[in-house]
């Protein structure tokens, strides 16, 4: 099986659907120098046109591409920065988003956000460190949030096929790290993944910080029997696949890197108590309301969530029953 990392894998997903449908092409700032690593060696292969550089005006290029949708391409935006999503919420939810469903589907708008380094990198502070996948949950753009090598390259490919605006989330927690991957294919949307069986407890875990409840689940194997599930995508999100989990085990607790208040932690823990009666009280394990990430790191580290902060809650939804 070869090994593969998160960032080469969304590579591999672009390079394959550029290669497989002309009408996909590649844009954002720097793209073609693959300033983030993941577009590199793209516009020597499929040419400047395919994978063109724009201007530095967010803005701009956003509603350009919903108008490259509209007339039947399939854009690719690369924002290289998290908070750039805020620039241009306005172009993807009031346009992009809107545009099929006021029209009765007349339209398609097949738009890929791609967003490589999502969350916190060391050291980049407040305006380069959010995760704001909650906002386009929210209002009903389809959100994405891989944890894996495999599941990057199969959902980032079935976002380029889809016919409604998608935004991918690529967590900076996750772009370095590598797996064996046996099979490269698309990863249909709204079906969660369960990475590890438990009987005890289930952890919804979001991103990368599904490795972090893999590991938290080891260090207790001989205390409690932890079920780790990945929704993979947040809107829509697999509420049946994470409802059997939760009727399994009886108790829940969310991880989510992103805001307490209104975050997905809390949709999700409601969403669930609708369907099923828990043991114990759920526990959720986010960043603190209202955060902005401070530039030093340990105050980065400790603004978000963590394995201890994880064994902690999955400790007191045990106490707690």
């Amino acid at each position: 099986m070869p090994r593969l990392s998160y960032r080469r894998a969304l590579t591999r997903a672009l390079a394959d659907e550029l290669a497989r449908d002309e009408a996909v092409f590649l844009l954002g700032e720097d793209v073609q120098v693959g300033a983030s690593m993941v577009t590199t060696g793209l516009a020597k292969r499929f040419g400047v046109d395919r994978v063109r550089d724009t201007p530095l005006s967010e803005q701009a290029f956003t509603s350009f591409a919903t108008g490259a949708a509209l007339a039947g391409l399939r854009p690719v935006i690369e924002f290289q920065i998290p908070s750039l999503l805020f620039l241009v919420f306005e172009q993807i939810v009031n346009h992009a988003h809107k545009f099929p469903l006021m029209t009765g589907g007349q339209c398609a708008v097949p738009v890929t956000y791609l967003v490589p380094g999502s969350g916190s990198r060391t050291g980049w502070a407040g305006q380069h460190s959010d995760h704001p996948y909650s906002l386009f949950a929210h209002v009903g753009v389809v959100t994405v949030v891989p944890a894996t090598p495999a599941d990057a390259y199969g959902l980032l490919v079935t976002a380029i096929r889809h016919d409604d605006p998608v935004v991918v989330f690529a967590p900076a927690g996750a772009m370095d790290l590598r797996d064996d991957v046996d099979d490269l294919s698309p990863v249909p949307l709204g079906r969660g993944r369960i990475h590890r069986n438990g009987c005890d407890v289930t952890v919804v875990a979001i991103g990368h910080l599904v490795h972090d409840a893999l590991a938290v689940a080891d260090e207790l194997a001989g205390q409690v029997s932890v079920e780790v599930f990945d929704p993979r995508t947040l809107y829509p999100f697999d509420i049946d696949g994470l409802t059997e989990s939760v009727a399994r085990t009886g108790r829940l607790v969310v991880v989510d890197d992103g805001n307490r208040s209104c975050g997905m932690a809390a949709e999700i823990i409601t969403s669930v108590l609708e369907r099923v009666r828990l043991l114990a009280p759920p526990r959720r394990v986010t960043r603190p309301d209202g955060a902005v990430l401070p530039f030093a790191p340990a105050l980065d580290r400790a603004v978000q969530p963590g394995r201890d902060q994880l064994a902690t809650a999955i400790h007191l939804t045990m106490k707690d029953a």
